[in-house]
């Protein structure tokens, strides 16, 4: 019958049992531990594995796991080679064993740098080098020595060669002149083969001997974690050790598919996310089990504190003699009105193969991909993308033209994030019926909420934009008013064979001085948006214009203003959180 479980925890250990007829870890004080312990503790060195990693936006949560074997008594485990970066408060330690077994303290120290175990691989290294030049050498050269014995046979004379020192026969002087010249050629090759690797060695050797007088190469300190443990008796068990370490990031990607109708009909688009994971915390994850979060646990935990503002009257600063005591320190002004406080902010910045996608796991806060399988991610700082999921939305298309900046008509997808995780910033690679068009950006989309894509120009659909009139007064006397005005006229016409819905979106300028005043015209063609997106002086009109069909826009505005001033047009700013998707 298995004993009855009691979960006990602690700020820094937590403590959990698996294994038949176990006792939960029962954490304790080190004192106490060391009042009821033997003389001496035994210390043992533990290996440890990297199980998980939960990678955030800046940062990342590591899982190390280690299989333990004690015996009865107080012992002292210790975490070797874990990474300079990580963050002491974050260690955590947890449990699981056929026994008693109580943890206490937990202690995180920075371990020296070995440089003498690294001075002896390299000494090593330059041992087997230099073995392996001394090789080549004596090869170059034997080969040296038999080249100038062949030498010496080839000039000696033809009565020398034959037997008996007899002349050698004419007949067979091409033959001998044969024979001495495949040896001297086969010779030369293997001497110029030597001598290329005598310089690779010699090249290496001058590598490794710079890499010693290089301090980046030399082994850099690591921390070590060691852990208070009491055995009541001898056991076996498995401990967990977390921790969170900087030098890790993922941010989203995302690749959106738009596949159309080529009668009109309802287009669809594939939306897939992906996670760009990189990470150079000091150790490789091999074989772990992945997660990416949208927490962000580097940010601050609070809102930061609004200052009291004072408004005062500007006063010029005094200036005082050299001998005069420092005036005490004054706000800068840059203005009579003194600069209202900086808010912070953080942006956050072929037949086709399955991919393998990640499970979606929501919280109240935050959500988290878990990658299926084990991953393999290097501490190298190079960059692994993985599908951490994908969607088919219904595409809501339209045709979206300013023709007073380009004219153009684009293709403008709209649809609504119904996902329970929100779509976080990130470029977006686009395609359009299999053909890649170009890249966009997404800003924080939240569940429920709408958000457009540009998927490029259309160019069944023809725009043009031109002045019918402009006409300007000029005032005769002083203390006159100068009037302007202008009309523009845009026609949209659909090549298409099926209809489309368009949107033009036109401007007139917008005055915020009482002496200037701007009226529209009764020749202006009605807009269906007064206003588009927030942007005072930005009108829209939207129609469905039939196959071969076009549509006549006018817009026609009068100005305004005293004569003897002169007026420029300036552009104001957009509303925040309202950004034109870029295509590139």
């Amino acid at each position: 019958m298995e004993t009855p479980l009691r979960p006990q925890t602690l700020a820094f250990a937590a403590a959990s049992t698996s294994f038949r007829n176990s006792s939960i870890l029962t954490i304790v004080s080190l004192p106490a531990l060391l009042a009821a312990a033997p003389a001496f503790a035994a210390s043992f060195e533990v290996a440890s594995k990297i199980d998980a990693v939960t990678v955030y936006p800046d940062a990342a949560s590591v899982i190390r796991h280690a299989s333990i074997e004690l015996p009865a008594g107080t012992h002292t485990l210790v975490f070797r080679g874990l990474p300079m970066n990580l963050d002491p408060a974050s260690l955590r330690i947890e449990g699981e064993s056929d026994g008693k077994l109580s943890i206490g303290s937990v202690e995180s120290r920075i371990a020296p740098a070995d440089n003498a175990q690294a001075d002896s691989a390299i000494a090593e290294q330059l041992r087997k080098l230099r073995n392996d030049r001394d090789i080549k050498q004596t090869m170059i050269d034997t080969l040296n020595a038999k080249r100038d014995m062949i030498s010496r046979y080839a000039q000696a004379s033809p009565e020398k060669l034959g037997g008996d020192s007899a002349p050698l026969e004419i007949d067979k002087w091409n033959a001998a002149w044969d024979v001495v010249g495949g040896a001297m050629g086969k010779i030369n090759e293997e001497l110029r083969v030597a001598r290329n690797d005598l310089r690779d060695l010699d090249d290496k050797i001058k590598t490794v001997e710079n890499s010693t007088r290089a301090p980046d190469n030399r082994t850099r300190p690591l921390r070590e974690v060691t852990v208070e443990l009491e055995a009541g008796s001898a056991l076996k068990g498995r401990m967990l050790l977390t921790y969170r370490v900087n030098g890790a990031s993922w941010r989203p990607i995302y690749d959106a598919q738009l596949t159309t109708d080529a009668k009109g009909g309802k287009a669809s688009l594939d939306l897939v996310r992906r996670a760009l994971i990189s990470q150079r915390t000091g150790e490789d994850w091999k074989g772990v089990t992945l997660s990416v979060s949208t927490a962000r646990v580097n940010r601050g935990t609070r809102a930061p504190d609004m200052q009291t503002q004072r408004l005062a009257f500007w006063e010029p600063p005094v200036i005082m003699s050299r001998s005069a005591a420092p005036a005490p320190p004054r706000a800068k002004l840059n203005a009579p009105v003194q600069a209202e406080a900086q808010q912070s902010s953080d942006e956050a910045r072929f037949k086709k193969a399955e991919e393998v996608e990640s499970n979606l796991e929501t919280g109240a806060f935050e959500a988290a991909f878990r990658v299926p399988g084990r991953i393999d991610i290097q501490g190298d700082g190079g960059q692994r993308a993985l599908r951490i999921g994908s969607k088919t939305v219904a595409a809501d298309v339209l045709i979206r033209t300013t023709p007073a900046l380009d004219q153009s008509a684009y293709l403008d997808v709209s649809f609504v994030n119904e996902d329970e995780a929100p779509l976080l910033p990130g470029e977006v690679a686009l395609q359009r019926d299999g053909a890649f068009v170009g890249r966009g950006q997404f800003n924080l989309i939240a569940q429920g909420e709408t958000t457009r894509l540009g998927f490029g120009v259309d160019d069944r659909v023809k725009v043009s934009r031109v002045p019918v009139r402009r006409r300007e007064n000029e005032p005769s006397w002083l203390g006159s008013t100068k009037l302007e005005m202008r009309e523009f006229r845009t026609i949209v016409k659909n090549l298409h064979d099926f209809p489309v819905k368009v949107s033009v979106i036109d401007q007139m300028p917008i005055s915020e001085n009482s002496a200037i005043v701007i009226e529209q015209l009764a020749a202006t063609t009605p807009p269906t948006d007064k206003i588009v997106e927030d942007r005072r002086g930005v009108m829209g009109w939207t129609f469905d214009l039939a196959p071969t069909a076009s549509k006549e826009i006018k817009l026609a505005y009068r100005m305004k203003w005293p004569a003897d001033r002169a007026v420029a047009f300036e552009t104001v700013p957009n509303p925040p959180g309202q950004s034109s998707q870029p295509m590139r």
